[in-house]
């Protein structure tokens, strides 16, 4: 069946399309990431649930537009004392409940069962076979397709990091789902072997296997800004906390690994000091 499948799936099949921030007060999380990235914060209205809590989209302004590039919403009832504030990246996919279902064939969970968001598009929460989550979403078809922003613009995505068991078993993994290539691999020596992945040809992040300060299999999403230095300072002068670097890597950019003030962590780069 997964023959059959990479034989038909479409241009946006595998790519990272967002990132949703959840966390305790979004208030001051709006504010920070605000200051930090330069993020525009706006309510968005949810067709069919105006009884929910609000839902916050981080936009980047470019010229005379706004181009959303990540979400923020209150953690859920239902999951406080569960997770902590966190990051998650969405992944567009052809088909939800039939990926979903090869998430748990491969032995992976389903977290949330696919659903509709009136206006969106369907979606569900599913973890990879080390434990690593993440969202898939097949975006409502026919609608508008919202503006993108120019590629490495600052506030936008940047890269897409994940700390797996086995770096080389959860790549054969997310090669079967969602179609990624190897672009090239890189070694590290005593870290081991970090393997770049790409979708339709174009780098969209990393995956090495979790050193022992990393106490589970997670994603990790970097953000664009303009010079690493000045990001800190923002990011410090707010209550956010620097947890490894700056650091220069391959390529010349440089990046810093950090968790803003709720507790949430989050990475930026950037192509100077």
């Amino acid at each position: 069946m997964l023959q059959t499948l990479s034989q038909t799936r479409s241009q946006a099949h595998g790519k990272f399309i967002w990132v949703e921030l959840m966390t305790t007060d979004t208030r001051p999380a709006g504010d920070f990431y605000r200051t930090v990235l330069g993020w525009n914060v706006e309510e968005m209205a949810m067709p069919g649930a105006e009884d929910a809590p609000p839902y916050y989209v981080f936009g980047v302004v470019e010229a005379a537009s706004c181009a959303g590039v990540a979400g923020m919403m209150t953690i859920p009832p239902e999951l406080e004392g569960q997770v902590p504030p966190n990051w998650t990246g969405y992944v567009a996919v052809d088909d939800v409940d039939e990926t979903a279902g090869l998430f748990m064939a491969a032995g992976g969970q389903i977290r949330r069962e696919p659903q509709d968001i009136p206006g969106v598009g369907r979606f569900a929460v599913v973890a990879d076979p080390h434990g690593a989550v993440l969202c898939i979403m097949a975006p409502q078809p026919g609608g508008e397709p919202p503006p993108e922003p120019t590629p490495d613009a600052p506030g936008t995505l940047g890269w897409c990091e994940l700390y797996a068991e086995d770096a080389r078993e959860a790549f054969d993994f997310y090669e079967k789902v969602f179609g990624w290539t190897v672009d090239h691999d890189m070694d590290m020596g005593p870290l081991g072997i970090y393997r770049i992945f790409a979708h339709r040809g174009r780098q969209v992040g990393g995956m090495m296997t979790r050193t022992p300060d990393i106490p589970m299999a997670c994603w990790s999403y970097y953000f664009n800004t303009e010079a690493i230095d000045a990001a800190i300072a923002r990011l410090t002068s707010l209550g956010g906390v620097v947890v490894h670097g700056p650091m220069e890597v391959p390529g010349g950019a440089w990046i810093v690994q950090a968790k803003d003030p709720q507790g949430a962590h989050f990475a930026m780069v950037a192509p100077r000091r």
